[in-house]
């Protein structure tokens, strides 16, 4: 982690509260910040620049997002994930209508409500083996158009990669795509993880994205290295209206834009998303092969991105969370989730096997 003072040439009265030194595999979101964010931001500092969005950087982000998904793409940066998520929604629903999700999917397991509560729509969710939908599971819902006494599905929701850590391929995507544009239903990418997804695929993100016929995108910076910042990225203009309105109304419109934008636009003008997700991936693998190699421990879906999910003795868990933080998944199952990040190294993972070893062996 770059130093501050270094990064910014100023001193500091705050105090660090956290020790640098230990580590996890909570989330991919415990990760500070890559310090090309950091100096990103200190770039972005120092004299005034236009509120709300028309900084300067906020334009240049315009032309950097347009070279990964196409001439007709606009950013319209936000907050939070769950802010783009509830924003895209609004923006390509009406107030009856109703949106198709995994049952595992974000907006419906993780954002206490908001999608409903506050975009006022409906989540119609669907079980799904792997955190996928497919054309036919989406049929489970895609019906009743014309049925006054049932929320309209208007737009299918994917997730890219899953909450599973699975990843579509682009041509699974077309597919929910074609069938969904055929019944006159809009598709939205959840993609908080889109960077993991497109290294583990090894295309550019335009390849699953707008090349495919995906209408509106939720892309995600703070679990690829990002301080804060998500952005809403519209790649079907004729899909959607009001979206300044929108983001402004649901309170993601930030005053000082230029600091979100700027770190957007230090992921994406070269290639510090992809380095970044690369590394979470390779670290995943690693963890998952480590993994593979101790009896009593299964993983559960495939390692496609920097997500292992795992089923072991519930007390195992417990002992080694007092060594590592992370999560049950399904605690009853004796589920657990480890994530990696683009800071976690080889020594954090081999020290967590070693762990995983002892734990087991009691």
């Amino acid at each position: 982690m770059a130093d501050p003072q270094a990064v910014t040439g100023a001193k500091t009265d705050a105090r660090q509260h956290h020790d640098p030194q230990i580590r996890g595999f909570a989330s991919d979101n415990y990760s500070g910040a890559h310090p090309e964010i950091l100096a990103a931001l200190a770039l972005a500092n120092g004299g005034h620049q236009i509120a709300y969005g028309e900084d300067d950087y906020t334009a240049h982000l315009q032309r950097v997002v347009r070279s990964h998904f196409g001439q007709r793409a606009e950013a319209f940066p936000v907050f939070n994930g769950t802010g783009a998520n509830v924003v895209a929604l609004q923006a390509v629903t009406d107030r009856w209508g109703a949106v198709i999700a995994a049952d595992t999917a974000h907006i419906h397991v993780d954002e206490c409500g908001a999608p409903e509560r506050v975009g006022g729509l409906k989540l119609l969710t669907v079980p799904t083996p792997d955190g996928k939908l497919t054309p036919d599971l989406i049929d489970r819902e895609a019906r009743g158009w014309d049925d006054e006494h049932r929320a309209m599905p208007q737009v299918v929701s994917i997730t890219q990669s899953t909450e599973l850590g699975t990843v579509y391929t682009p041509e699974e995507i077309r597919a929910i795509c074609d069938h969904a544009h055929e019944r006159g239903m809009l598709v939205h990418l959840d993609g908080s993880r889109i960077t993991n997804a497109a290294a583990f695929l090894d295309v550019p993100m335009r390849a699953f994205t707008n090349a495919v016929g995906v209408d509106i995108l939720s892309y995600g910076g703070t679990k690829n290295g990002a301080v804060f910042g998500e952005a809403v990225i519209v790649l079907n203009p004729d899909a959607v209206r009001a979206m300044k309105h929108l983001r402004k109304l649901s309170m993601q419109l930030a005053s000082k834009m230029r600091f979100v934008s700027v770190q957007l636009e230090a992921l994406l003008a070269k290639d510090l998303w992809l380095r970044n997700a690369r590394h979470a991936n390779t670290m995943a693998q690693r963890l998952a092969t480590g993994v593979r190699e101790i009896p009593g421990v299964e993983i559960l879906h495939p390692v496609q991105s920097n997500a292992v999910f795992a089923r072991l003795p519930h007390d195992v868990s417990e002992r080694l969370q007092k060594r590592y933080r992370f999560y049950f998944w399904d605690e009853r199952a004796g589920d657990v989730r480890w994530m990696c990040s683009f800071d976690t190294t080889e020594d954090d993972v081999d020290g967590f096997l070693a762990a995983l070893r002892e734990e087991m062996g009691r």
